[in-house]
């Protein structure tokens, strides 16, 4: 009897650092985007917020430049890797406060980064399991991605249509290598990374001309209605958006070629 409890209780032992191993990182990551949304810490990662903080955050970049550098590097990451509302935001202000080049070197780093640790949790809690269910299906479609996994993940990465969280976790689950994952998200994030950033450059002037335009608002209608907001999708431009759909052809233009050779040949 005694040795029947004492095997159930090693098995049990043996068990438990697996299970941490395989569901800790991905469990760490949905309690830290829990307690982010619970305290609001969210609702900053605003272009508005910046606006209203924007002579305190001027001068804390320029008196603490490095310091700041770093801050705003470990926000981006957790911002990624929690899968947070306002990268997009975050970025154009990486461009605001470091200026376009040095905003978007730590941004694309940093995004980088982020993407990696929530892809090698995902493959590691989810990936495993959700192949095992999915079967053939799964295993024929990450067949297919894996052929060219580096053009079709350059194409997702440049092309904004997919959201970035999502980008981020579906090679997990069709077993791209972390070696392309991180080339073609390194790679495929700098132009829309360095165009945001440039669009922060030139923030202030936006600021000035919003807040200018929502203090005659308030002096026509009042404070309560006319609440002060900035919208990044505001500073987005139709041709912005076209030179990335450019962008995207180029990425998936080999394997476009290599599918028509592919008929011709059969």
């Amino acid at each position: 009897m005694d040795n029947g409890t004492e095997t159930k209780t090693g098995d049990a032992n043996e068990a438990a650092p697996g299970f941490l191993k395989r569901w800790g990182p991905i469990f760490a990551i949905v309690a830290a985007a829990l307690i982010v949304y619970l305290n609001g810490w969210h609702e900053y990662l605003s272009l508005s917020k910046v606006a209203e903080n924007r002579e305190f955050l001027q001068g804390y970049v320029s008196s603490n430049l490095a310091l700041s550098v770093l801050i705003f590097a470990a926000i981006y990451i957790a911002v990624v890797a929690f899968s947070l509302p306002g990268g997009a935001a975050a970025t154009i202000t990486g461009g605001f406060l470091f200026g376009w080049l040095l905003g978007g070197i730590v941004t694309v780093f940093a995004a980088t980064l982020g993407a990696t640790l929530l892809f090698l949790a995902a493959r590691t809690s989810l990936g495993e399991a959700l192949r095992a269910k999915t079967g053939a299906t799964l295993q024929k479609l990450a067949d297919g991605f894996q052929e060219n996994a580096l053009s079709y993940l350059l194409f997702l990465r440049l092309v904004p249509v997919f959201p970035f969280w999502l980008v981020n976790l579906a090679p997990a689950f069709l077993g791209v290598p972390l070696g392309t994952y991180i080339i073609a998200t390194f790679v495929g994030i700098i132009p829309g990374t360095f165009a945001f950033a440039f669009l922060g450059s030139g923030l202030g002037s936006v600021i000035d001309a919003q807040k200018a335009a929502n203090d005659a608002c308030i002096a026509e209608k009042g404070p309560e209605a006319c609440p002060f907001s900035i919208d990044p999708g505001s500073l987005v431009t139709k041709e912005l958006l076209l030179a990335f759909a450019a962008l995207g052809v180029v990425a998936i233009l080999p394997v476009i070629i290599q599918k028509v050779r592919g008929r011709k040949a059969a």
